[in-house]
This record gives C-alpha cells, structure tokens and sequence, in this order.
C-alpha cells in the first residue's frame, strides 16, 4: 500500500486508473473471501470423488488380475507331464473327463502345443452349454498337435482337424489315440494348406461347418493373407469362428484389423497375463432369421 501511495505522489494523473485498478481487485479479493469457503467445500468434494474413483479402478484392476492368474493357474493345472523320460516327447491334458496324451516334436512350431491351445480347450469344456458341441460339424485350422480337436471330439462334434502335409503323420496318431472308441464321432484329419486348392478340396457346395477353430494361428509367418482368404471360404452365414490369438509382433497384430473387415468381432473372453484373447466371431452382412410366429 505504501508504494502505491508513494506511486500516487509522483503520478498524480494516475489517481483514478490506480483507484479503480485497486476497487477492481478489492471487489474480488471480497468475492473470494465471501465465497471461499463453499468453493473450498466443493473442491475437497471433487478431490475426494476423484479419490475414490481412482481407488475403486485400482481395485477393480486388482481383482481383474487375481481372476486372471486364478483362471490361468486352473488351466495349466489341466497339463501334466511324464514321470519319466521316454524316448518320445509327451504331454498330458486333462479335458473333458479324460486324460489325453499328445506327442510332440520340437523342431516344429506345429507340433508343440501352445498356450492359446489350452485356453481354447479350456473354454469349450466350461462353456459345453452354451456353445454345444454335440453333433455339430466342426473344422479347425492350424490344428498342430490336435488337442483342440481332440477335445471337441470328446465334446461329441464332429470334427475335421486340418494341418499341412508334413503335420499330418503325427496329427493323424494323436487324434486317433485319444479318440479311438471314445467319442460318438470319429474325428476326420485332413490336408489344408492355407488358401491353396480350397474349392477343391472344401467345395462351398457341400462343405458346412458350425464351427471353425483356431489356436494361435496368426504369428511370424508370411501367410496371412492366405489365412484370412482360408477364414472367409470356410466361413457361412452361420459359422461360428472361436479363435484364441496370443499378441506377439504388431504386424501380426495388424491382422485382427483385416479380419475385421470380413467379419463381425467379438471379445468373449481375455488373459492378459498370457497376452491371450479369445475371439467370436460370424460373417459381416449376415442375414439374421426371424423366428416365425407360432399359429395356434
């Protein structure tokens, strides 16, 4: 204050800009002080809100995290692995009431057994009611060692497991050792080399499926077109696509993108502790049925 009169003595011509400056800031210094405490109500209120809100997704991003690692654990508790070494590369699974026991060979990507396998697996034995299996024309591709198409044999469907040619031979022992007498349909395994002779050898004419399977089918390889070519042939208006993805690389990652184009894509369930998602999905532009009124 004193300055701003010392300011005054040597500018008096400033008097009345100086006095209406200072009635200005009074008025809302007053304001303030009037006002302050309600202001200060409300944003202890917000902060508080805000608090809590924060604390309640930290605690939901918990309890997500304690459900996935419980969900995981439960399904790699399913494997099981020989007591003692054998001169061939085993593991066992237990799905569907029965123990199966896939041979393996590491040298190929295709005939190990992945993590998003077992998710599948896991899925289908849990949710048997509402996606049921029994009696149902089911295709996977990519099937690799044969556990999913093992299990959804064990499931009652009638399954065809497709691979390339130099997976067969052991797809073709595995499925047949686990199936064997076992199942209300013996399951089929067949060559299917991703978008080549398709027509041919799965004609759109005669071929339908309810279901097509996949586990862990997009990764470092350089057919991915052919994939998706391979989706959209198999796939009806009907078809229902189950396919568990693991996230790797983001140019393989790209490929959910275009799938998108072609079908309609559907979350139904997630593992982010294995970076595994599991995918429903039908064609795009399907004609939905509308159920046709009872006559009484």
């Amino acid at each position: 204050m004193i300055a701003i009169f010392l300011l005054l003595e040597r500018f008096p011509t400033c008097y009345f800009s100086v006095l209406t400056a200072l009635k200005a800031v009074t008025e809302k210094l007053t304001c303030f002080l009037l006002c302050s405490p309600t202001r200060s109500l409300v944003i202890l209120q917000d902060r508080k809100q805000k608090t809590e809100e924060c604390l309640l997704q930290h605690e939901g991003k918990l309890v997500r995290e304690k459900e996935d690692e419980d969900i995981v654990a439960e399904i790699m508790r399913r494997r099981f692995f020989p007591a003692l070494i054998t001169h061939k590369a085993w593991e066992g699974f237990h799905f569907a009431d029965h123990e199966i026991r896939i041979t393996e060979a590491t040298d190929c990507y295709g005939a190990v057994v992945w993590p998003s396998a077992l998710v599948l697996c896991y899925f289908l034995e849990t949710n048997s009611k509402q996606y049921n299996l029994v009696d149902k024309n089911v295709i996977e591709i990519g099937a690799g060692t044969g556990l999913v198409s093992i299990v959804a044999s064990l499931l009652g469907a009638l399954v065809t497991a497709t691979d390339l040619p130099e997976l067969l031979g052991n797809l073709q022992h595995n499925v047949l050792q686990n199936t064997k007498l076992k199942c209300k349909h013996q399951p089929r395994v067949k060559e299917l080399s991703w978008g080549i002779d398709l027509e041919k050898n799965f004609p759109r004419s005669s071929c339908h499926f309810d279901y097509i399977l996949a586990a862990d089918v997009v990764y470092h390889h350089p057919f991915l077109d052919e994939l998706l070519l391979t989706f959209d042939h198999l796939c009806k208006n009907d078809t229902v696509i189950l396919w568990a993805m693991k996230f790797r690389l983001e140019k393989e990652n790209q490929f959910v993108g275009r799938f998108q184009t072609l079908f309609d894509l559907e979350v139904i369930s997630d593992f982010p502790s294995l970076n595994i998602t599991l995918y429903k999905a039908m064609r795009k532009g399907r004609v939905k049925v509308r159920p046709s009124k009872v006559v009484v």
